[in-house]
């Protein structure tokens, strides 16, 4: 079936376009909101050649259909209407919980970032990986080495404000400069405050001592300054007359909003932000692996939920702070895991074009995308999804114990492995993690598990 035929049948099938209020899409997921929830045939969408699950998530109709396609499909869909909204965010903010609504904004606007920050840590691996083999690298080399390792971090600011600007309607440039602000030389690295090498700047103000230092590697201030400036820039606009927005809005924005990060925004969330990552990292650092058996066994149930976007700005203060990620390491088994169940379900099921579906829901969560598999698989059957949060566990409770970490995020299972090739342990550790999850969930999956899904009340036997 081609695209467009795809795509006509899905519209049909989801009562037409006039039923769709707004539309967008993740890596894996067209996402719709719709205007009549009852016009849907869930189970017509759910046996589309390519559908690979189809799931409600409060007012959002969630539609799997994997890496590449999706973005096809959804440039038809999208285009199917004028009077068609592409912008989810206005729909699906009023119908979410707060800690859904932490997670969506820090989701929206990390994706964009995540590539860098993949990339840079890639680089990292490598260049630990060739001072591991005593490859001996020109002082020259290093410098230019240390710019491709370091750049991304030591700006992590800009690139916040610029994409959360984005995301809330500002205009990008404004986004940069203040991220720029919060980085700029002038400033104290707040990493030399504390190891005493360098002072904050301090302002007295109305008798209180107000310390102004660099926000390097910080996330909450450029993110909320942020959106303050979005918020500022679009009400200026109304207000300011069209033959002077061009030179007064920018100046006003940037001004106002540049003050409130340095002297009120950033200090305060720096110190919020502090408490939160250290409050994460001493669960990460219970002792006899129980962070890890707890975050390992946890995080695909929290991915289903879709709150999990709030790790990132965890594992990026971990590699902004320290160059690696235990985060990673205590969750790339929970990937293999589900990835493991899909796989074993698949070839446990007799009936042929199931089974084929079943194992190739399995190959996106192998390369570290779990939705399909868990979604159009694991969680359809419901003992699959438990054994694999078991294996999840067992791997997650492993690599605490061997105090294992990486030196990227946004990469797990078989693409995350070369954040490990820095060291012959670590790579050597990555293997342990994924064959403890592989192989509790494999046994869990072949003792416990039975096909019964061919006889058309497979599902709801397995759920119970």
């Amino acid at each position: 079936m081609d695209d467009q035929k795809f795509a006509n049948q899905l519209v049909e099938l989801i009562g037409g376009k006039e039923n769709i209020r707004a539309v967008g899409h993740c890596s894996t997921r067209l996402r719709l909101t719709l205007h009549d929830k009852s016009k849907v045939d869930e189970e017509k969408i759910e046996n589309l050649e390519g559908v690979k699950g189809q799931f409600f998530s409060g007012e959002q109709y969630q539609i799997i259909l994997g890496t590449g396609f999706v973005n096809r499909i959804y440039d038809i869909v999208a285009g199917a209407s004028k009077s068609m909204s592409t912008d989810l965010k206005k729909d699906l903010y009023a119908n979410m919980s707060i800690p859904q609504k932490l997670s969506r904004i820090l989701g929206d606007v990390f994706i964009p970032v995540i590539p860098v920050l993949v990339a840079t840590g890639l680089f990292s691996g490598f260049i630990n990986l060739i001072k591991a083999l005593g490859v001996p690298m020109d002082e020259n080399v290093m410098a230019i080495a240390t710019v491709l390792m370091k750049t991304a971090f030591n700006f992590l600011p800009v690139l916040i404000a610029w994409s959360a600007i984005q995301n809330f309607g500002g205009s990008p440039v404004i986004g940069i400069v203040l991220g720029l602000m919060l980085v700029a030389p002038q400033l104290p690295n707040p990493n030399d405050v504390i190891k005493g090498i360098a002072d904050p700047i301090i302002f007295k103000i109305f008798g209180w001592n107000i310390q102004i230092v660099g926000y390097q590697g910080s996330v909450l201030p450029a993110l909320v300054i942020a959106i303050v400036a979005a918020k500022l820039e679009q009400w200026f606009r109304k207000k300011i007359p069209d033959i002077l927005e061009l030179i007064v809005v920018p100046f006003i924005t940037i001004l106002i909003s540049g003050l409130l990060a340095l002297f009120i925004v950033g200090p305060i969330l720096h110190i919020v932000e502090l408490g939160v990552l250290q409050f994460a990292k001493a669960v990460i650092s219970l002792p006899f692996g129980i962070g890890g058996l707890i975050l390992g066994g946890t995080q695909q149930a929290i991915v289903v939920t879709g709150v999990h976007h709030i790790f990132l700005a965890l594992e990026t203060d971990y590699l902004a702070t320290t160059g690696f990620n235990p985060f990673n390491a205590m969750i790339t088994g929970g990937i293999i895991s589900q990835a493991t169940a899909a796989l074993c379900v698949g070839l446990k099921t007799k009936n042929a074009k199931k089974r084929n579906l079943y194992i190739t829901s399995s190959f996106p969560a192998f390369l570290g995308i779990t939705e399909p598999a868990i979604f159009g698989v694991n969680l359809k059957f419901g003992k699959p999804f438990i054994f694999a949060l078991c294996g999840g566990a067992c791997s997650g409770f492993a690599a605490a114990l061997m105090h294992a970490h990486g030196t990227a995020m946004g990469v797990a299972a078989i693409p995350g492995i070369v954040a490990y090739l820095y060291s012959k342990t670590a790579l050597i550790q990555y293997v342990i993690i994924h064959g403890i999850g592989i192989a509790v969930t494999a046994a869990l999956i072949f003792l416990f598990y039975h096909d019964t899904a061919s006889n058309g009340e497979g599902e709801k036997k397995q759920k119970s």
